[in-house]
């Protein structure tokens, strides 16, 4: 069965994103930082799906913990086939307000882990795989206090446009998804207010995300390389 690991699938839209490729027939790596009970929860709802799960702790920013992420991944399953990177975190801040600590830390979860995922993925992937990153509506949005989260998620989706010239010889696709306000824990908006100025008339669901994250990872999306999907009911 094919496998799929997802960064920073303990809840949220990395664990709809597990649930989705769970049903369409992966077995999955749940990936956590510090939530092994919600990380269990997850495992749960996947092998409700009979399919086959584990969940591995890493602080994916660090090389060393990422690579031994991988390594696991590959003892227990044999391979990866999908590599979806998901963890982030984010200040709502002004420039002028955001610390030293806050911007370095947005930048190691951010940035720095979508660095290593990638490059982890180039150098033990099987020709064909599929690698996603997760990138924000706030690339594009722009609004005010939300700078060093945008800085630190668009260089992924620079990343994912480099990195899918350089592995298109060998048939994986990189490409990265852009969700536009979606109901998790790490909404900082009013989901009403958001609903009210969405073409589509509500807020984004996780389910929303990880449907196009499954199809891009599906047969049907081996011809969509190097792109950023734009994922918010019309939004953005």
């Amino acid at each position: 069965m094919p496998v799929a690991l997802i960064t920073g699938s303990s809840r949220g839209i990395g664990r709809a994103i597990a649930n989705k490729l769970a049903a369409d027939g992966f077995d999955i790596v749940v990936n956590y930082h510090t939530a092994a009970a919600a990380a269990a929860e997850t495992v749960r709802h996947v092998e409700a799906l009979d399919r086959k799960a584990i969940a591995v702790p890493a602080d994916v920013a660090d090389p060393r913990e990422l690579r031994t992420l991988f390594q696991t991944t590959e003892d227990h399953f044999g391979g990866i086939d999908v590599f979806v990177g998901n963890a982030a975190t984010a200040t709502n801040a002004a420039i002028a307000d955001t610390s030293d600590d806050e911007f370095d830390r947005m930048w190691r979860t951010n940035t720095r882990a979508t660095f290593l995922g990638i490059r982890e993925s180039a150098r033990r992937m099987s020709d064909g795989g599929r690698i996603v990153i997760i990138s924000s509506g706030a690339v594009v949005a722009l609004n005010p206090g939300t700078g060093p989260y945008a800085a630190t998620k668009a260089a992924g989706d620079t990343l994912v446009q480099v990195a899918a010239k350089e592995m298109g010889p060998h048939g994986i696709t990189v490409n990265s998804v852009l969700p536009g306000p979606t109901r998790t824990d790490m909404l900082m908006v009013d989901p009403d207010q958001v609903a009210g100025i969405t073409p589509l008339g509500r807020i984004g669901e996780p389910d929303d995300i990880a449907d196009v994250v499954g199809f891009l990872v599906s047969p049907a999306g081996r011809w969509i390389t190097g792109q950023t999907i734009r994922a918010a009911g019309g939004l953005i």
